[in-house]
Formats: C-alpha cells, structure tokens, sequence
C-alpha cells in the first residue's frame, strides 16, 4: 500500500541545506498499522508529511497503491491527499466550530452537499461513540473526546490510509488505550491502512503490526513487531519489552536471560526447565505479553549450579537462552575489537 523508497530530505539551499531525512526505506501493507518512532528530532514529523503528501521529498519517491506520487503536478497530488487522512497531536480542532462543524469542514471543502454531510458526519460521530457530543465545541470536551473527533474528521473524506501524529501524546494510559483500539477497529471495519508516528513505547507494542526507527534521520531498525520482540539481539525488541532484573542470586546460581522466540513456548517451561535438570529455577525478573495474539517475553532466570543442557532445552522449547556472563564475554570482546 504504501512504499517509501531511498527517501531524503533536505530543506534550505545548496551548502546551507539540513538534511533531516537520508535515504529512507520502509513499506506498509495494506490493512497494517506501522509505527515510526524516535526521538524528538530524529525526523519523524518531516516524514509524516512527506507520507501525508505535504511536503515533498529531495531525493527518492512515496509510492500509493503502487503509483508513484512523489512527483506529481500539485493539482493531482490535491486529488491524491484525499485518500490520505491526517490525525494532530492535540487534535487541531477550530475552537469556534462544534464536533458536528469541525468534522464537515473537509467534506465543505471538498464541495459535498448539505444532506449527504450531514448524514456523513452523523454516521462518523456515531463510528467514534460521540453522537451525543455533536453540538459541543472542543472546549467542552475532553482531551480524548476532541481527539476522537479529529479522527472522525480525518474518515471524512472515506480516505485508504490514515496518518497519526503523536496523536495519543499527552494523554492518560486509559485514555490513550482506548483510542489505539479505536484505531485498531477501524483497521479492521474499514480496511484501513494507518501510519503511527510515535515516541511511545507502549503504543507500538499495544497496536503496531510493523515498526521502524529512525535516528538522526536515518532507519536504524526495522521489521514486524513480534519478530523484533523474539529477537534477543534487537534494541528495540529489548527496549519494546525490557527485562529489569531485580533480585540478586546466590552465588553459585548460573543466570540466563531468556528470550521468547516462537508462539509455541509451553506456558509452564519453567517447571519443565526444573524437572529435566533436577535443579532450583528461580525467577529474577520477566515481562511476558500477548502482543497482537501472539507471546512475546523476556525473563531473567538463575540456575542452581552448572547443567550443561540448559541452552538445549530452552530452544527446543521455543526460546532464546543467552548465559549472563556468555553475554558478557560477548560485549567486552565487541567493545575491544571496537
């Protein structure tokens, strides 16, 4: 559906240009929910506009459907943006117009009659549980509630994709949870393919089927989010799931951090780890999921003593078994050949 290809961006002139963007790459299928994270000034905003056919690329082309749009004449890039709807941080509403006006004002611009935008915009305040609100202005309504209604306002055009900014920051968990499975079952009614610009966490392990990060304007990680989450090597898998250790072993203990790496990991492999070794398994620390209908963990644990079948057990189970001080021969030898 969407498809960025060798993407960069620049913005000033000749020597004095910034480049905010470099030689980007990354694809959105139909029907999926990509996140785009990063801190601030990584570059994400530049490429949600670049996405959203707002801003240009310097180098490189945006891909709709298979069609590249990166080029086009500005009247047929205005034709293109409708397919394309955009939801704010804060939810950009115009404080003088209710829900029911701030929600018609694409369909006014786009010279759709009196009766078929009145029955849209029902229909779309119904999709986002705010009938009942129509008539409020957005300083009567809650942060929640007036982002709702920026997402109704973006489905007004009945566009394929829809492209969110920072659209949950500055909002409480249970608010923020709420909006996420109402963009999540608007993917799923409408087919909709959404693009979340992010820096949260626990955004793109709640909703992201694919996630890519960008740092200083370049892709340093990219992939579907549970193949991430299985991978014990991925910084971002660690930081979507970290596993904060907290309890000291025994000396004599053998420590292994253990990652999940398949969806058929026995629920009680602990126990199982217990019985084949004949030793104590203690559990330091553990973040165990069900991220998009599928386990996804990370857990430390400690050994009673040596056994030299742990590793093997683990992985025929599914999981990814590195010793603590294996790790740590690991990195020091890295940082030395460094």
């Amino acid at each position: 559906m969407i498809e960025v290809r060798s993407v960069t961006k620049r913005f000033g002139k000749r020597s004095r240009s910034v480049e905010v963007l470099h030689d980007i790459d990354f694809s959105v299928g139909t029907g999926q929910i990509a996140a785009v994270i990063g801190q601030s000034g990584a570059g994400k905003t530049t490429l949600s506009r670049i996405i959203s056919l707002l801003e240009r690329p310097s180098e490189g082309r945006i891909l709709l459907d298979g069609t590249d749009v990166s080029g086009l004449s500005e009247r047929r890039l205005r034709d293109q943006r409708r397919a394309i709807g955009t939801i704010f941080q804060a939810s950009s509403l115009l404080a003088r117009r209710t829900a029911t006006e701030n929600v018609s004002l694409p369909l006014e611009f786009a010279g759709v009659g009196r009766s078929e935008r009145r029955a849209r915009v029902e229909e779309l305040l119904e999709r986002v549980g705010l009938s009942d609100k129509a008539d409020l202005y957005p300083r009567q309504l809650s942060g929640g509630q007036r982002q709702r209604v920026g997402i109704a306002r973006s489905l007004a055009l009945a566009p394929k994709v829809l492209v969110s900014d920072e659209a949950t920051s500055g909002l409480d968990p249970n608010t923020t949870r709420s909006i996420l499975a109402l963009l999540r079952e608007l993917r799923d009614d409408l087919g909709l393919t959404i693009v979340l610009i992010t820096h949260e966490m626990d955004v793109v392990r709640q909703v992201a089927d694919v996630v890519t990060v960008l740092d200083a304007g370049r892709v340093v990680e990219s992939g579907p989010v549970i193949e991430l989450l299985r991978d014990p090597h991925s910084e971002l898998g660690v930081g979507l799931l970290p596993d904060r250790s907290h309890i000291t072993a025994e000396d004599r203990d053998v420590l292994w951090h253990v990652t999940y790496g398949s969806d058929t990991v026995p629920t009680n492999w602990i126990e199982l780890l217990g019985k084949a070794t004949g030793r104590s398994i203690g559990v330091l620390s553990g973040t165990v999921e069900s991220v998009g209908g599928r386990p996804a963990g990370r857990v430390t644990i400690s050994v009673a003593g040596e056994h030299p079948s742990v590793g093997e057990l683990l992985s025929s189970w599914g999981l990814h078994g590195t010793r603590v001080d294996d790790d740590a021969s690991a990195r020091a030898t890295e940082e030395a050949a460094a």
